[in-house]
């Protein structure tokens, strides 16, 4: 899509405040896009939108948190009054729990639901786009090569959790396949965020670019992939 075409899109993305999501946001609105943060913190969320409308963005904050569904609803009612539809959902929410033992399947299921919730109102846009912020630790693939990067990377719940989505992806993607809306799942990098560390590769700068991108495909563009910078990666 054309900055022009971009021009009038909405964009909800989650956990928008910082970090991935907040340079999501970035991204999105210098291409015309309208984005709105969703955020824990309110406050917070206020002060990061704030930031990007210095920078000549049309950026809002909603108070949201994805784990409580009466916030599913609020931003579904938000979008619904003052919209009327939802040009692209890019689902960055998320927790790393590396303490966290337990099989990690329960992590996506808030993600389904909003993105179910939400659906109505992203079907009603000329070409609705839906990111969901996976990681390369999601891919079976990976995990069981010997000579991938990641093979010594066994962090089971959060692995298992973006296995999940990736899934999601490929399923709501299939549900999809006659409309126009298109559903990805993107693997940023290893960035230098506070989940990521300090002795990531990638700077925060370059964290969204694989969202936004998936976010701002062009009609002929894929569906149902799980990508990096434009490279798909093996599931």
């Amino acid at each position: 899509m054309s900055n022009a075409k971009l021009n009038g899109r909405v964009a909800f993305i989650t956990g928008g405040n910082r970090g991935l999501g907040l340079e999501t946001s970035r991204e999105l609105g210098e291409q015309g896009v309208a984005v709105i943060l969703g955020a824990r913190d309110a406050k917070k969320g206020e002060v990061a939108a704030a930031k990007l409308r210095k920078q000549g963005i049309t950026a809002e904050s909603l108070a949201f948190d994805i784990t409580k569904p009466k916030d599913h609803q609020n931003a579904y009612d938000y979008f619904a009054k003052k919209y009327g539809r939802l040009d692209i959902l890019v689902n960055n929410a998320g927790v790393w729990k590396e303490s966290d033992t337990s099989s990690g399947s329960s992590v996506p299921k808030p993600t389904s639901a909003l993105t179910q919730k939400l659906l109505p109102l992203i079907r009603k846009a000329p070409a609705g786009r839906i990111v969901n912020v996976s990681s390369i630790l999601g891919s079976l693939t990976l995990h069981a090569d010997p000579a991938s990067p990641i093979y010594a990377s066994k962090v089971f719940a959060y692995d298992a959790s973006k296995t999940a989505l990736n899934a999601f992806t490929v399923h709501l993607a299939h549900e999809l396949r006659d409309t126009q809306i298109k559903v990805n799942s993107a693997h940023p990098g290893w960035v230098k965020t506070d989940m990521g560390g300090p002795n990531a590769t990638m700077e925060v700068s370059e964290g969204g670019k694989t969202s936004a991108q998936l976010a701002t495909l062009r009609d002929d563009g894929p569906s149902g992939g799980f990508f990096h910078l434009g490279q798909a990666l093996p599931w």
